[in-house]
C-alpha cells in the first residue's frame, strides 16, 4: 500500500490537481510539508500516551503519509528508504 500511495503522491506532485490536498502541500513548499510531519508526529506520541490503539494508528497513518509528500518533494525514493533499511539490517547482522 506505501507504494501505491506514494505513486499517488508523485501522481499529484506533477498534475497539481485542483481540490487536491497533496496538491496544497506541494504548493505550500517544504515549509508547509515540514510543518505537518512535525504535527503529525507530536500527535502519534499523544495518541501514544493513552488514546488509545485506534487513534496511534489513525496517526501513525497521517505521519507516514506526510513523510511520504516530504520524501516526493525532496526527489526521493520510498525504495532508497527501504535500501537503506535492508543495508542497515545487513550491516547489523555482519557484527
Amino acid at each position: 500500500m506505501l507504494h501505491e500511495l506514494y505513486a499517488i503522491i508523485q501522481d499529484r506532485k506533477q498534475n497539481s490537481p485542483e481540490g487536491s490536498y497533496t496538491a496544497y502541500l506541494f504548493e505550500g513548499g517544504e515549509d508547509r510539508i515540514l510543518k505537518k510531519v512535525g504535527e503529525e508526529a507530536m500527535e502519534v506520541i499523544l495518541a501514544a500516551k493513552g488514546q488509545g490503539r485506534q487513534r496511534v494508528i489513525e496517526e501513525i497513518s497521517d505521519l507516514y503519509y506526510h513523510t511520504l509528500v516530504l520524501l516526493a518533494q525532496q526527489g526521493i525514493d520510498l525504495s532508497d528508504i527501504e535500501d537503506e533499511l535492508r543495508q542497515r539490517h545487513l550491516d547489523k547482522q555482519g557484527q
